[in-house]
């Protein structure tokens, strides 16, 4: 699986951005799906994880009622809306996925990483 994130730019605060990660195979449907971010200086963290047929959601505490994951199955593409930004929003976000939904919230030791898409907010 090869994982391909894009979306990401400088966006004022307030304002909204759409991050897409397209996956390459024919068992997209097959694996659970996260989105992480790195910040400068600080470790790689979760964001949200959506389970393999979409029902259910994961979010970090920092990003609930703002971020929304979704899952787009006939394209092999995972989304992450991402509205009311934050500058300390502002880092470098992953997408990586696994079949094990349990693996993808803990965010480690994840089969597939994508490479990352740079999200900054400006205040």
């Amino acid at each position: 699986v090869q994982l391909q994130a894009s979306g990401g730019g400088l966006v004022q605060a307030g304002g909204s951005l759409r991050l897409s990660c397209a996956a390459s195979g024919r068992t997209f449907s097959t694996y659970a799906m996260g989105w992480f971010r790195q910040a400068p200086g600080k470790e790689r963290e979760f964001v949200a994880a959506i389970s393999r047929g979409g029902s259910s959601t994961y979010y970090a505490d920092s990003v609930k009622g703002r971020f929304t994951i979704s899952r787009d199955n006939a394209k092999n593409t995972v989304y992450l809306q991402m509205n009311s930004l934050k500058p300390e929003d502002t880092a470098v976000y992953y997408c990586g996925t696994d079949r094990r939904e349990s693996t993808v919230v803990a965010g480690k030791g994840l089969d597939y990483w994508g490479q990352g898409t740079q999200v900054t907010v400006s205040s």
